[in-house]
Order: C-alpha cells, then structure tokens, then sequence
C-alpha cells in the first residue's frame, strides 16, 4: 500500500533563479544541503552523498529523472544495501519578489520498516528544517 508523501512549502524573499541554483550547482547544494559528490541538473546524472540522523549515516544513491531549468528538479532516492526507491520533487514557483518551493518526497513505504531511521516522521522533520532552515538562511543571507 502506498503511503501518503511528504509534501514541505515554503515561500523566500529570494528570486527563483537564487534559489534554483542553491538547489542545482553543486558548489551551492555543499553550503547548505549535503557533501554531494558530483551533481548535474540533468536527466540520467547519477549523484550520491552521505547523510541520515544524528546517530546513523547512509549512503544515499540517487538519479536526475526530470528537469525543467527554473521551475522543477525530480530524482530517486535510494540508499545503498537496502531494499526501497523513493523520489524527491523540487517544484519552484516565481512569486515576484518571493519563491515558493514545493517539496514532495514520494516511495517512502518501499524503504524497510524495520530500520527506525527509514520513519516517515524522520523524513518529515528533516524535510521541514532543511528547507525552513538551511535552505532560507542561504537563499536570504
């Protein structure tokens, strides 16, 4: 059974084109987001980095599956050595003077319930403070 995805907006007094780089140049993404090891916006570039909770680290494994320079990023999510795929969409909306950004994270149920860290709770509380967080201190500063 599918579960429900986890949906993060948020709106920045910054330009959408700020934040479409914050979130597509690699050298933005290691200021704010993750060590991500080579990143390109651009369908089938494969890119990995290492992140989790504050007591466990995985490797995470994940594919550009769509891009619409701008407005929205799309790419899997998977972590080595387990079972699961998953998908993060990054949608951005040019408000004037402002940027919503749209954060959906779909396939979590695929990911093993076993392993506590997997939590759909764990997702939801990282999503909200990246990007109430890490990405609005970089988009603002």
């Amino acid at each position: 059974m599918a579960s429900q995805p986890v949906i993060v907006e948020r709106v920045y007094q910054a330009p959408a084109s700020r934040v479409w780089k914050a979130i597509t140049n690699e050298d933005d993404m290691r200021k704010w987001y993750f060590d991500v090891s080579g990143f390109k916006p651009e369908v089938g570039y494969e890119f990995e980095f290492t992140g989790g909770t504050e007591t466990e680290q995985w490797r995470h494994l994940c594919k550009v599956l769509e891009v619409v320079p701008g407005k929205l990023l799309k790419h899997s999510w998977r972590y080595d050595g387990y079972p699961g795929n998953s998908f993060v969409t990054w949608e951005l909306f040019d408000e004037g003077d402002t940027t919503r950004v749209r954060l959906t994270h779909e396939g979590l149920e695929t990911f093993p319930s076993e392993v506590a860290g997997f939590n759909i709770n764990n997702f939801k509380e990282g999503w909200n403070d990246i990007l109430e967080n890490m990405l609005r201190k970089y988009v603002q500063e």
